[in-house]
């Protein structure tokens, strides 16, 4: 059978999840505004699983349509895509100031998440307790994150509320409703795809969710970092990348810890999961090297780039 109607259902529901998962975020933080949220608490809240809610959704899906492999390589593979392909073409095109916000407060966060969660998946198992045990992480790190934050820290969460448009609550409920229908079309749609893809190529679903998958879903995250480092808002490009790691690692990666036990192959648990801590220690190497500079260069940016390519080198050698 030919491939394309599943190629073909891969590019339309990342098509749809992007512009549902928009949709969802708009509709979400206009409800928010009309509830009297502060736009600190927006931005920490509905901004950040915004950015996280196509993986989370993924996810989800997989994990009830009997793929939670799928799932587990959509979480880790969007992370080393956020650092090495995100971050890395970022910076290529144009360097990256840090903020000391985003290196003394959001990056130990996620630096001591990462360190913690690999004890949970030595057993070899991803269980629900895992998945209470990561909520309950996030939980901690979002209060750490919020703690004495003050609005003047994150101007780029402010600069995206005052971008989105201002609705009624009646509109803007119609929305979020339809973004939330339309990411579960989607991600429906796009698991479908992915996992009758990987069935007909012979390769596996995990393949399929660390490359084809994470990547489509980290798109977003390319596409805003990217057009704001052209128009010269590149500051925001780091602390995105951050929340969102930290959100795939902990709510997407819960998804099928509570969704759909499964057992945790060693691949995942040395190639891919020691592939997206050695990214996270090496970007935060260079972010705290760099601190005097008081930017990421260009240079910092083609070593990750060149470290994913690599990276994907050696999926596609393990595909065969």
């Amino acid at each position: 059978m030919s491939l394309l109607p599943y190629i073909g259902a891969i590019i339309a529901g990342l098509v749809l999840l992007i512009w549902s998962a928009d949709r969802f975020v708009e509709g979400a933080v206009a409800m928010a505004r009309s509830f009297g949220m502060s736009p600190m608490m927006i931005g920490l809240t509905i901004v950040a699983f915004g950015t996280s809610a196509p993986e989370m959704l993924v996810s989800a899906t997989a994990a009830l349509t009997d793929a939670p492999a799928l799932a587990v390589g959509n979480a880790l593979g969007s992370n080393i895509a956020n650092i090495g392909l995100v971050l890395g073409i970022t910076t290529l095109v144009a360097p990256i100031p840090l903020k000391r916000t985003v290196l003394f407060r959001e990056f130990p966060v996620l630096l001591g998440v990462t360190i913690l969660v690999f004890p949970l998946l030595l057993d070899g198992e991803l269980s629900p307790t895992d998945g209470i045990i990561f909520l309950a992480l996030l939980a901690l790190s979002l209060y750490l994150m919020s703690r004495g934050s003050k609005p003047e820290d994150a101007p780029e969460f402010l600069e995206e509320l005052e971008e989105m448009p201002v609705m009624t609550t009646r509109k803007a409920t119609l929305w979020f409703i339809v973004g939330l229908a339309a990411l579960i079309l989607s991600s429906r749609i796009l698991v479908w795809g992915a996992t009758e893809l990987a069935l007909s190529l012979g390769v596996s679903e995990l393949i399929i969710g660390l490359t084809i998958v994470a990547i489509g879903t980290s798109l977003p995250e390319l596409a805003a970092s990217v057009a704001s480092a052209l128009k010269g808002h590149h500051d925001v490009a780091l602390g995105n990348i951050v929340g969102s790691n930290l959100f795939n690692l902990l709510a997407v990666l819960a998804m099928p810890a509570l969704l759909n036990p499964l057992a945790i192959d060693s691949d995942v648990l040395y190639r891919d999961y020691g592939t997206m801590t050695a990214f996270t220690f090496l970007l935060a190497a260079f972010a705290y090297g760099m601190q005097k500079k008081g930017k990421l260069a260009r240079f910092e940016g083609g070593i990750l780039l060149a470290g994913y390519i690599a990276y994907t080198v050696v999926l596609y050698h393990a595909a065969r």
